[in-house]
């Protein structure tokens, strides 16, 4: 967190000069100094391109003329702005809280909303929540994608394209530990840098090549998963399957004799699945499932809350964890729709004897919430965000717990 509030570069876009001034007035009554202002997304964009030292944080209206707040966010963040942006509006609560969702869901640094008139100690308390994004790998578009030729390359494994592997630890909510980690891809290349899954995984599945991608992944998890092993880092692995895979019978073999030829026990590895996969999942997968679960495979439905549950189906698949998505854990506290999803999904996996992950905690105000119902595991940049190898190590020799 920056130590010194004059240091914090703001940016405040809104339509209505009275609100530009109230904005400014409270921000100098917090210490900040450096701010600048724009009546429209246009002029907002100009000066994001145009300042040699990026802004730290934006505070931008959601109802403006030409560009509203959303486009405009959209649009500075695909530009690759990386602060934290903050919403102000003047509409009721619950538009707020749509627009918000809405936001959250390009992957935005959002700090949270705020409703007008501007109270000094609401935004004293999103801006306290602001870091800089520094320990996260984080993707770029590149300016010129990736092809298939460049996909069979790093699958194959080369020196000039390589899927990499990162890691976001899974906290027990009871005793503090490190238990696990998630598995998440990313792909380097000599020519472009690290690029995040949205750069690939659409091509590999349009190329015909997400088995091989999958195969190859799962695989450099499970090395990883043994190296940990032998150093006596006993900590569960999962990694995100496609639920197509498990149609094939050799895929679930490939899956067994992995574990098997690496001496991994198979109750280390967890397959996630994602909520909209699961519920299309046909006999041949589901019986696939089966058998993994039979080998002792953990079995996880990823971003539940986000897709249509069948509740039948979801009784049928033999899932042992359920991932809450973050979109109903971060902020749940102060937003009532997000709360009653977050504990009907709560008592609903309780109800079928899952182990239920809480990811997207990113403060503690999150962490004491899902302790408060219940919640086995929390995953989120509250504790810990995406990282490569060597500083999970590090970050799991000087975790103390959270804070």
């Amino acid at each position: 967190m920056i130590s010194n509030k004059s240091d914090l570069s703001i940016l405040v876009v809104d339509d209505e000069p009275y609100i530009l001034g109230m904005a400014v007035h409270i921000l100098n009554q917090l210490g900040h100094e450096q701010i600048e202002t724009a009546s429209n997304g246009n002029s907002a964009l100009s000066k994001l391109t145009a300042n040699d030292a990026p802004f730290d944080i934006i505070i931008c209206d959601l109802n403006m003329p030409e560009m509203d707040g959303l486009e405009f966010m959209r649009s500075a963040n695909d530009s690759g702005f990386e602060g934290g942006m903050i919403l102000l509006s003047g509409e009721n609560k619950r538009t707020l809280e749509t627009a918000l969702s809405l936001v959250k869901s390009h992957n935005v640094n959002l700090l949270g909303g705020l409703v007008k008139p501007i109270k000094h100690d609401a935004l004293e308390g999103l801006l306290e929540g602001f870091e800089p994004k520094t320990n996260e790998i984080r993707s770029y578009t590149p300016q010129k994608p990736i092809t298939e030729e460049d996909l069979v390359d790093g699958i194959r494994g080369s020196s000039i394209n390589e899927v990499n592997l990162v890691f976001q630890p899974k906290i027990s909510v009871k005793t503090g530990e490190i238990t696990g980690v998630e598995t998440l891809a990313r792909w380097w290349s000599a020519e472009r840098g690290v690029l995040g899954p949205d750069t690939f995984i659409p091509l590999a599945e349009a190329t015909g090549l997400i088995d091989a991608l999958t195969n190859k992944i799962y695989l450099k998890a499970i090395i990883q998963a043994s190296e940990w092993a032998k150093q006596g880092r006993n900590l569960k692995t999962a990694v995100n399957i496609s639920v197509n895979s498990f149609s094939k019978p050799e895929f679930c073999n490939f899956l067994v004799e992995t574990v098997q030829s690496h001496g991994v026990n198979s109750s280390r590895i967890i397959l996630e699945v994602t909520e909209t996969q699961a519920m299309t999942v046909e006999i041949d997968c589901l019986e696939a499932l089966m058998r993994l679960r039979l080998k002792r495979f953990g079995l996880s439905i990823d971003d539940f809350g986000t897709g249509s549950s069948s509740l039948a189906q979801l009784k049928n698949i033999p899932f042992t964890e359920m991932k809450i998505d973050r979109a109903f854990v971060n902020g749940a506290a102060h937003d009532d729709g997000a709360l009653a999803i977050l504990e009907t999904s709560v008592n609903l996996a309780k109800k079928l004897d899952m182990e239920i992950v809480a990811e997207g905690a990113e403060t503690r105000e999150d962490w004491d919430l899902v302790e408060q119902l219940g919640c086995d595991y929390v995953q989120g940049f509250y504790c810990a965000r995406p990282m490569p190898n060597d500083n999970l190590i590090e970050f799991m020799d000087n975790w103390t717990g959270p804070h």
